[in-house]
């Protein structure tokens, strides 16, 4: 008699067992690679579906502060007719007049958004209490280093975050929006990353910033986009995935008790290949992957499993020496130890790698 599936904890993780994914990326030289590249990519942009109309970005200046040796602007553009983006855009004091500076694209994880990663805070207390514990400011640390940072709001995140009463009590907002822009035919990551890309249109408008000269990274959710905003769009040169590299078996399983929400699924993904293949379509430019030897959300052997899939694509496409990983001491943080040094080889110059 065969088996009986009664809940969708039983039938998916039987069906994760009994079902192979159609393109995993099992290249060994860079002609495999490149039409794995070409094959997954087209797939991948077809699950996340469509993309909203283009609408005029309408830049405005909110407000301006001093920082010391930087400048930090609130601003807000609108990437698509129904949305708006605010946003701290942070500039280096000592560029000169003409100069133009590498851009960074600072993607803040699950929390209060844009003012962490730009340590915006009111009393050390509140700094200790939500910033330092995951060494989350790393916006700032982007934009001391000398480069010009855009640190934007996600969606369901910050001053875009929904009316705490519209969801209900013990629902996740993430999956409550992922729901309700369903009934407008949208995937909530997709119009996650189409922010993420009007940001770099931001980002390469500015005339104090080089173009092609664009780095991003982000620590867990930010992580995510990083991910799929750097896989999809080659106006990022490096990035930094911090916290978020790993498998879905994990993530589906006992021990990560559904480690995904409505703003990071990836509609289909699983009918194709795994995160580590979507990371592997960054190759071969320049990629850090921090991993956190006591993270209790991406668990260390888990991510090192998935890197592990990441470097085989490096090799394929002809260069694992540009995929680097960062195996710190620390638990679901930001390290940037190796990221610094990678950004600064890549975006100082051009041609670098």
């Amino acid at each position: 008699m065969s088996a009986r599936y009664y809940s969708p904890y039983q039938s998916i993780h039987a069906w994760m067992a009994g079902e192979r994914p159609a393109l995993p990326c099992e290249a060994t030289n860079r002609q495999e690679f490149a039409r794995w590249k070409r094959a997954f990519r087209a797939r991948l942009l077809r699950l996340l579906g469509p993309t909203p109309p283009p609408a005029p970005r309408n830049l405005e200046v909110l407000e301006e502060s001093d920082q010391g040796d930087y400048i930090r602007r609130k601003v807000v553009f609108d990437s698509e007719r129904y949305a708006s983006v605010p946003a701290y855009l942070l500039i280096p004091k000592d560029i000169k007049p003409g100069e133009r500076r590498p851009g960074i694209l600072a993607a803040h994880g699950h929390g209060r958004g844009k003012i962490d990663v730009c340590g915006v805070v009111e009393s050390e207390e509140e700094f200790q209490n939500q910033v330092a514990p995951l060494n989350y400011a790393y916006a700032v640390g982007f934009v001391q280093q000398g480069y010009v940072v855009l640190a934007p709001d996600w969606r369901c995140f910050g001053e875009r975050a929904n009316p705490a009463d519209w969801v209900r009590p013990g629902r996740d907002t993430c999956n409550v929006s992922y729901l309700a822009l369903g009934y407008a035919g949208y995937h909530l990551l997709r119009l996650q990353v189409w922010d993420a890309q009007r940001c770099l249109d931001v980002l390469q408008s500015l005339p104090m910033v080089d173009g092609h000269r664009l780095g991003m990274a982000g620590l867990s959710f930010g992580g995510t986009m990083t991910t799929y905003t750097t896989a999809l769009d080659p106006r990022i040169r490096v990035a930094c995935i911090s916290g978020y590299v790993s498998t879905l078996d994990d993530a589906m399983g006992d021990r990560g008790l559904g480690n995904f929400c409505g703003s990071q699924y990836m509609p289909g993904l699983r009918t194709i290949g795994d995160i580590a293949d979507v990371a592997s379509l960054i190759a071969p430019r320049p990629l850090v992957v921090e991993m956190g030897e006591q993270d209790q959300c991406f668990v260390i052997d888990d991510a090192k499993q998935a890197f592990a899939r990441v470097a085989q694509a490096y090799k394929a496409a002809g260069h694992p020496e540009r995929l680097h990983a960062d195996i710190h001491p620390a638990g679901h943080a930001w390290s940037g130890k190796v990221a610094y040094p990678v950004f600064a080889r890549v975006l100082r110059h051009r041609g670098g790698a």
